[in-house]
């Protein structure tokens, strides 16, 4: 997305730019109506194959809050939430995310949406009382990545539980995060998200400049979603912080003794990218859920981009430790507007695992050293074979 040349490397090992236009062979094109205010990602809403199960896994293991439950859904919250809910399960009998849902400023940003969509050709829906429980008046349409996307500005308060550390536990679940979106072509992504308000903070690219994923925020955090790139529309995973990284440890703790460490797909570890600490879960139908915690501010208006080139083995995790093959090739299918899955395109730029961990893929720990900068023992955790 932007010429190395115009990058400043920095000592960490990355490289800082200004976030500048993007371009891409098929952009989506730019409507004249102004974007939807969007404030923050707000919920996920996901279908499940099996309620109890999965009431087990976000609420017995997690620890998320029910709000309010029947045969059919249950909604949950984080700790920090004075919203209805974070996130929405609901049965059926394809497992798929149904909505990324996104709190705008004012009712007035409603109208927005429908305009900005309808510009664009894309799908639209509004319910004045709501798609689910707890919501208000509401947008749901289907983006031109393939994604459903909802936006909302009323909705019911409920008791924020901070305060309650009478039922917290030591893997307490704070507020909700952020999306990962798996998508085939990012740059197209990217220059979408952008007209729709966001802005990028970090990207992988290798020095030819394919993109292999991007970062980008509403709230000045690292992401309120990111761009993934691979076969989809899919979902990667919907990500829960923790306060503190010791969080995490308890949650893998908890697991172990419950002898649930499958459920374990990668981690604990450091991103280099968001320098966050995490661990990624898979649920009871293989949604992926990430642990999160500590990555940094980025409200500036001058907050520099950072870009990490694909084959330096810290980007994904900052102590070198390999990435597994399905954290790379799995993701969740998302629905269109009837509840029907969407059809996923496949990717025909570069893979990011084949290029890094594939036969012919490398990885480096120090960039003027190459491959070599590795110990010999370790090389081959990097190639596929070997892995699995």
């Amino acid at each position: 997305m932007t010429d190395r040349k115009d990058m400043t490397l920095t000592s960490s090992g990355f490289f800082v730019s200004q976030e500048v236009p993007i371009t891409c062979d098929d952009p989506t094109p730019t409507p004249q109506a102004p974007a939807p205010d969007i404030l923050r990602c707000a919920y996920m809403e996901l279908v499940v194959t099996d309620l109890a199960q999965s009431r087990r896994f976000y609420v017995d293991i997690l620890g998320l809050y029910v709000t309010e439950e029947d045969d059919e859904t249950i909604y949950l919250r984080s700790t920090e939430e004075f919203i209805h809910h974070n996130l929405v399960l609901r049965k059926g009998d394809v497992a798929a995310v149904a909505a990324f849902s996104y709190r705008v400023r004012a009712a007035e940003d409603l109208d927005k949406a429908v305009a900005f969509f309808t510009e664009l050709g894309c799908e639209v829906r509004r319910r004045e009382d709501g798609f689910v429980k707890g919501i208000g008046d509401s947008v749901r349409v289907i983006d031109p990545l393939g994604f459903p996307y909802e936006f909302f500005h009323q909705t019911d308060h409920v008791e924020r539980m901070s305060w309650r550390y009478d039922l917290h536990i030591p893997g307490e679940l704070v507020r909700l995060d952020h999306f990962n979106q798996i998508t085939p072509d990012v740059p197209r992504a990217v220059k979408y998200m952008q007209d729709l308000g966001f802005r990028v903070t970090e990207d992988i690219q290798d020095e030819e400049g394919t993109v292999y994923a991007a970062w980008m925020r509403r709230k000045p955090t690292v992401h309120d979603t990111a761009m993934t790139g691979g076969d989809g529309p899919r979902m990667h995973h919907v990500c829960f912080a923790t306060h503190e990284k010791h969080n995490i440890l308890a949650i893998c703790d908890k697991l172990g003794a419950l002898r649930r460490s499958d459920m374990i797909e990668r981690g604990p570890g450091r991103h280099g990218v968001s320098n966050a600490f995490y661990l990624y879960l898979r649920d009871p139908d293989g949604h992926r859920v990430e642990i999160y915690t500590q990555d940094y501010y980025t409200g500036d208006p001058d907050n520099p981009v950072i870009t990490w080139d694909v084959h330096d083995n810290q980007r994904r995790d900052w102590w070198g430790n390999p990435v597994v093959p399905s954290w790379y090739t799995d993701g969740s299918l998302v629905l269109d507007l009837d509840g029907n899955p969407q059809p996923v395109r496949a990717r025909t730029d570069s893979s990011e695992m084949a290029v890094t961990i594939g036969a012919d893929g490398f990885s480096y720990t120090r960039p003027e050293e190459g491959e070599e900068s590795m110990p010999e023992w370790k090389q081959g955790e990097y190639k596929l074979g070997h892995q699995l």
